[in-house]
């Protein structure tokens, strides 16, 4: 049952980063290679953050703060120039960005582990009845989930979301309808990265933060995102939730094996739905 619960806790953290990589994918067609390193400028900017206030809350909200400025740069500067190039020029493009941001982040705070304090809130252990479980783990459950409910409804509920879900559908339709889609659209790039720079100062107090550690996230988010469904929200979540059990639960076993079996499930997926579990047939 710890298997599970820790299962539950990665795959809220992986679905709350693949939601951001395949609303980008979804609405600008963009393959984001440089999404796990905004998931490492996050988790340094919130580190950062703490050491300077001890505030926990106000380091994840600087965290999303830091990775949305960043992400609107790349978008406006460089990213947007390439939104009708080939996927393979956007896959260098954005590969090459992620790069320049490690290695920033190397140069600023070098290459030895930093670790994030626990907040005070989230110290010690919850009797559940047939299992302690660590406190902190049952609290990212929540805001993970609370924030992947919040983006729900943007997308969904609000005028926003419906310009957005209209623009992924009929780009051109929107613009004759005197809508500025690019606007929409920077704003969307905007969301995803905040979303992956949060994700990474939850991550924080969990492991050791590393420059290099976004590379085996942003892997993890490509097979949640295949798993669930290119440009599919609700997809980004049960494939996280999938992959998260997968991960753990393997780990019990086997921790070598755990990867190989992540990818065994996303070779099934593409062999019999490629469309994902909840895709669209045709949007990919």
């Amino acid at each position: 049952m710890s298997q599970v619960f820790n299962g539950l806790a990665l795959g809220v953290l992986l679905a709350l980063i693949a939601t951001g990589l395949t609303i980008i994918y979804g609405t600008l067609g963009v393959i984001n290679f440089a999404h796990g390193a905004l998931f490492v400028v996050g988790a340094y900017a919130g580190f950062s953050l703490f050491v300077a206030t001890e505030s926990f809350v106000l380091s994840l909200i600087g965290a999303a703060v830091v990775s949305l400025i960043v992400g609107l740069v790349m978008e406006r500067g460089l990213i947007q120039r390439f939104y009708n190039r080939p996927h393979e020029d956007q896959i260098l493009v954005t590969f090459g960005i992620s790069i320049v941001l490690v290695e920033i982040v190397r140069g600023i705070y070098g290459g030895v582990g930093q670790r994030v304090p626990l907040p005070s809130w989230g110290e010690g252990v919850v009797n559940m009845g047939f299992m302690t479980y660590p406190t902190y783990r049952l609290e990212i459950m929540a805001i993970a989930a609370s924030v992947l409910f919040a983006c729900w409804y943007v997308l969904y509920r609000t005028r926003l979301g419906l310009i957005i879900r209209s623009g992924i559908e009929d780009a051109l339709m929107v613009r004759m309808l005197g809508i500025n889609v690019q606007r929409y659209f920077m704003l969307v790039f905007g969301i995803g990265a905040a979303a992956a720079g949060f994700a990474g100062m939850i991550y924080g107090p969990m492991v050791s933060i590393v420059p290099d550690m976004g590379f085996r996230v942003l892997i993890q988010s490509f097979v949640v995102v295949v798993l669930g469904g290119v440009g599919s929200f609700p997809g980004a979540i049960l494939g996280g939730l999938i992959a998260g059990q997968i991960l753990s639960l393997t780990s019990l076993f086997n921790p070598v094996y755990s990867d190989v079996m992540l990818f065994a499930a996303m070779a099934l997926i593409l062999i019999f739905r490629p469309q994902g579990l909840m895709g669209v047939e045709g949007r990919a």
